[in-house]
This record gives C-alpha cells, structure tokens and sequence, in this order.
C-alpha cells in the first residue's frame, strides 16, 4: 500500500474522532453514560465513510507461463482424396493430436479450410475449391508473434484466390506435403475464354490456353465439339521450350438458344491426369435482329444513306418502300417516316394503335398540315419557304451516351420555315442554329410516352452530313456510330418483365449453383412478400425437385449444390401469380480439384524460403516433430501480471455505515436527544 493511502486512512481516522467529540463533548452541558457510545457510533460512521472514497487498495504479482501456439492447418478438398491421401491425413492427425512431447511445448489449434477456414471443424475431404492464401492470412492475423508457427498440411494446389507464395507472413510455415511429388507428362486447358452471349449468324471468339508439363516432343489434337461433332481442329506441337500455345478461333453462331461445346486435347500415352484434358463452355445465341422500315413518299439520296449506315450493324435489317406499297407495319420495330405526306395517314393510325416506334425525318415535301392535325407529338407553323438549319450538339443530353462529331462543320438540313412545337416531353440531341445565331429549338430530339418512342429529325439532306463525316476523319464510323445509337434507342421496345432470373448456362460438377430473382409488383417496385419456387427436373433421369428463394434484402436468392452432371431444366414462378420464367442450364463433369497431377511442392517450398520454414513430406512426421520440439526460438514465456485488489469491500462497508448511523439515531431518539 502507497505511503499516501496510509496518510489519508490516518486523517480520515482523526477527522471522524475530531468531528464525533465536537458533536457529543464540545461544550456540552452534561456528559452521560450513553454519550460514549454515540460517540463511538459516529467516529466509526464518519471513518468508514471516507475509507470509501480513499478506497484502499495492495498491488500482487502473478506469474503466468504462455507456451508458443502451433497452428495446424489441414487442407479439407477433394484432391487430397483424389490423390488418395486421406488416410495418410488422417494418421497424421492422429499421430499430432497423441504425441505428448508436442503438445507440452505447444498450445495446438486445429483448423481445416478449402473455400473458407474452421476451427476445430471434422475431416472430410468434400471441400470443391481450395483457397490457401486465405487460410495463410486468417492465422497469421490470429496469431501475429513470430514464435508461434504455422503447419501446413496440403498438397499445394490452390484453386481459388490469391497466389499463397506473395503473402506477407510473419510466421513461420511447416508444410507437410501430401500427394505424389513426382512430376508426369501432361497436357491440359489451362484457360478457357469466351463471351456469354452471341447474334445469330455472328462469329463469336474463343480463346483457349493449352499447357504442357514435359521434355519429350509432343504433338496432340485440339478439337472444339458441339453435339458430338467437330466443329475445329488444330494440330498442337509442344517440347521442353514450347510448354504453352493459346489457340484462338472464331465459331458461327448458328441456332438461336443457348448452345453447348466441348474443348478437348488428345491424351499422351502414359498421362497419369486425363481430366484436365477436357473442358465445357457454352453460349447463348440471341435472335433479335431489328427490323426496320423507311416509309417514303419520294425517292431522295437520304434515304440510300439511311440503309448504308444503319445496316452497318448487322442486327439490323432495314426495307424501304414507298407509300403505295402494301406493307405489314406489325413486321417491324421501328418505323423511318421520311416527309410524310396525307398518304401517310392510314399508316399512322397502324403506328399510334400498334404502339410502335417511329423515326419522323422532315424536309422541303413535308405536309405539315397533315403532321400538324395528327398525334404525332410535334407541330410547325409553317410557310411555304424553305430554311437552312446547322446544328449545334447539346452536350447536356442524358437519354444515351453521344460525342460531338464535329456538326459544327456540317452542312445545313432543309425544312419549311416556321414556328416549331414538340408537344410531348423530350430531350434535344441537337438544336438549331440559323445562318449564325444558337437557338434553343430543337434540331434532332428524343421522346417517350408510356413506353412508345419517337425520334425527330427536322431537316433533310442527311447525305450530306455522312459524307463531310468522312471527309473530316477518312471513315464514315463516326457518323454510322452516332446514327446507329440513335436508331438502337428508337428501336428497342423492351417492356420490363416482373420477375428476372440471374443463372448461369453451365457449372462443373460439385459446384454451388447460386440463383439470383428479382421480382416487382404492377407499379415495378420491389415486393418483398412474394413467395417463388424453383422446380428443376433432371432432363436424364426425370427426376423433379423444388426449391424456394430466401428474401436477402432487396432481391431473392438460393443455392443448390450435390447436383450430379447432367442437363437441367427449370421453372421459377411466383406462388399465387401467373407469373413464370423457363430455362436450362448443364452441369459439366469438369472437377477443378481433379486438375492436377501431382502435389506442388515446389511452391511450398518458396512459401517455407519466405518464411523461414522447413518443408517436410507428409510421411516424414517423426522427423518434422522432433525438429519443431527442439527448435529453441519455440520457447514457453513466462508473463508477470500485476494485480490491484482493494482492502475493503464497499457494498458490505456501505451496509455496516447505514446500520451505524441508524442505531445511532435510535439510542438518541430513546434518549431524547432529538
């Protein structure tokens, strides 16, 4: 106990006396009997008081021995089953767990980590992917002192997340290696690259990398197969040098739906791995090429302009014809009215009642009369006189992404004269500028009403703008691109379905397949209460199941996983509602933790240089026990705690002082003293 704490228990014992006497002798009267005791009473009342707010305390020592902590880090994937070394794993957890030597010196943690990493968890080897670095970085943040090592028992292959040989370790690594460390020829597709999606009648690209493992000159067969036939064949040379070629080929999509092909390389003769040797991949091929019609009254150079630089994207198909021509509109997604006239008039109801969009292109022939008296959503007060109109580019539109194409040089449009009025709400892509002078007045503009487009472009002699767009950049993409993006706007009609499903096309075996729903009530906001099942049905077995979504905040969601190889078909509908998606997908007999040929033990052993560890082969435990028990830098600490406790105990000190001061006032109260 500090000096000062005693001083002040001494004040404190001295104050209470000095303040009971003045209370019961200070110039008192009479002195009785029962005056000491209350006397007595009060000093011990008022000492015990203030021996609580000086709340002594004594300091203690203790000694606490904290032995090093070996982290045992167990690889729980399917490879080391497949390199059938579960057993072997299992001995040696065994042999750990039983060996009194180590666990004398060693506080030991078991950890077992594939995709993620558990404590303490069993030993099963089912894990589909292995993520070394993760488990690495997971210890190392538990336990940061560089006396506590780290023993790895894995094979080395890692399938998912960062490189484990980059890692900033502080600790030192042990791997135990398990698996053949023998290396093997062997050829397998490394790398398989492809878009998702694919236009019918498009070429698609798929790039494939191919790695071979050896010395010997090979030469193998790289074939691409769809439905059991080959669709691409290249013969592949490797040698000692040569260990890698990219193969790189453009394939036809030929039927619409979603297409499934088979990337495969001949085996070598004495290949120990062979599944490595092929992989699956798919791509959905879409349909949805524009139909597009230009409706004319007159034939004028626009109009050849309009077909060259609209079919410029091949998804696009345009028809021109003139307005005595029996025409079909239902038959197209976007309708180009060049300088209608009051011919137009049939068809235009056709438009407005069909609810499909148009593309309206005025100029010197335009009756405005007749645009004027329809619902075309603009309107022109206009004269018989012609007037010139450059353009300026409005660099605050926000319906699509534009650049400015230099139109501050091109030529002038022509349209009647006039006070213009666009009726409906739009957006100005370009506005007028009349011989000098800037106007607001739209030029070319966007509009949608209730999901029906409308462009309008109020001036002819486009041609002229196409070719000064070559003439600037010796390429006329920069006005086909500017005009194609206009046209793909006016040209797409997507209504937005209530319930979308997010799913891939292909899986490999052994994976979880996680499904994403995203479902709205009639005004397209989020429900939350809707209840969707997922029925699936094994197109070879015909075995059907049902699964239903999990609310996870603002969209739904499921996994499925121990789903065999096969072809699947699908059926996500919302319970009470007639709503429905369809779809299938495959599940490829691809095994990514059945890639490899043999244990990398040369990573690890980079892993144990970075580290200052020592690799050891699973079979060799007695030796990697005996060196890890001798290795002086693992030694037990000896840690001093310093300990405060105080003297008293203030609950039991506050009870005595209120039983004090009470019987005090009852012997005064008794002895009339109140």
């Amino acid at each position: 106990m500090k000096t000062t704490t005693v001083v002040l228990i001494v004040l404190a014992f001295i104050t209470s006396l000095a303040i009971a006497y003045f209370q019961y002798y200070f110039k008192a009267k009479s002195i009785r009997k029962v005056t000491i005791y209350l006397f007595i009473l009060r000093s011990l009342s008022l000492f015990l008081l203030l021996l609580l707010f000086i709340n002594p305390t004594i300091k203690s020592k203790r000694y606490t021995v904290q032995k090093p902590v070996l982290s045992i880090v167990l690889d729980n994937s399917e490879s080391v089953a497949y390199f059938k070394q579960d057993s072997l794993v299992q001995s040696l957890i065994n042999d750990l767990r039983t060996n009194s030597a180590l666990n004398k010196k060693f506080t030991i943690n078991y950890y077992t980590f594939g995709t993620d990493i558990q404590l303490n968890a069993n030993v099963d080897f089912t894990e589909k992917q292995t993520d070394i670095a993760q488990a690495l970085r997971h210890i190392n943040e538990l336990n940061k002192e560089k006396n506590n090592p780290i023993v790895l028992v894995t094979d080395g292959n890692q399938t998912l997340g960062n490189d484990y040989t980059y890692l900033n370790i502080q600790n030192p690594v042990y791997p135990l290696v398990v698996g053949d460390t023998s290396s093997y020829e062997d050829l397998r597709i490394a790398r398989l690259n492809v878009n998702r999606y694919s236009f019918l009648n498009n070429q698609f690209p798929v790039e494939t990398m191919v790695f071979y493992d050896g010395n010997k000159k090979v030469n193998a067969n790289f074939t691409i197969e769809k439905n059991g036939k080959t669709v691409y064949r290249k013969l592949l040379k490797f040698n000692s040098n040569k260990t890698t070629e990219t193969v790189e080929v453009n394939l036809t999509s030929e039927k619409e739906g979603v297409q499934f092909y088979t990337a495969k390389v001949d085996d070598l003769a004495r290949e120990k791995n062979t599944v490595n040797n092929t992989k699956s991949f798919s791509v959905e091929v879409i349909n949805k090429q524009r139909q597009i019609l230009i409706l004319s009254a007159i034939n004028h150079p626009d109009l050849g302009v309009l077909k060259k630089s609209i079919e410029r994207d091949q998804q696009q198909k345009v028809t021109i014809r003139l307005i005595d021509s029996k025409i079909q509109i239902k038959d197209y997604q976007l309708i180009i009215l060049y300088q209608p006239n009051l011919k137009f008039k049939d068809y235009f109801h056709e438009i407005n009642k069909e609810k499909i969009n148009y593309f309206l292109i005025t100029g010197s022939q335009t009756d405005w009369n007749f645009i004027n008296t329809n619902d075309f959503g603009v309107q022109k007060n206009s004269i018989n006189q012609s007037e010139n109109y450059a353009a300026n580019f409005n660099t605050g539109y926000l319906v699509f992404a534009q650049k400015d194409i230099n139109f501050s040089t091109f030529p002038p449009l022509k349209d009647r004269f006039g006070q213009l009025q666009i009726t409906v709400p739009y957006q100005s892509l370009l506005t007028q500028n009349i011989n000098g002078f800037s106007t607001n007045a739209p030029l070319l503009a966007t509009a949608d009403v209730n999901n029906h487009k409308r462009v309008f472009l109020l001036g002819e002699g486009i041609w002229k703008w196409r070719s000064t767009s070559y003439q600037n950049s010796r390429s006329f993409n920069d006005f086909d691109e500017f005009f194609g993006k206009i046209v793909q706007y006016a040209s797409s009609k997507k209504v937005r379905e209530r319930l979308d499903i997010d799913i891939e096309t292909l899986y490999n075996a052994n994976s979880i397949i996680t499904v994403g729903a995203f479902y709205v009530d009639e005004n397209y906001t989020f429900d939350p209460r809707a209840t969707i099942l997922f029925d699936l049905k094994n197109e070879i077995t015909g075995e059907t199941s049902s699964f239903p979504f999990s609310l996870n905040r603002n969209s739904y969601q499921l996994e499925i996983s121990a789903l065999d190889p096969g072809k699947y078909s699908f059926i996500a509908r919302v319970e009470g509602e007639n709503i429905v998606k369809k779809g299938r997908f495959r599940i490829s007999q691809f095994n990514v933790e059945e890639q490899f040929t043999n244990a990398n033990a040369t990573k690890l052993q980079r892993l144990t240089q970075k580290t200052g560890g020592t690799l050891f082969l699973a079979n060799e435990k007695e030796t990697f026990i005996k060196t890890i028990i001798k290795d002086p830098q693992y030694t037990s600490i000896q840690k001093e705690r310093l300990k405060k406790t105080p003297i008293i105990d203030w609950l039991w000190i506050l009870f005595l002082v209120v039983g004090l001061l009470s019987a005090e006032w009852f012997i005064r109260k008794y002895h009339g003293k109140i």
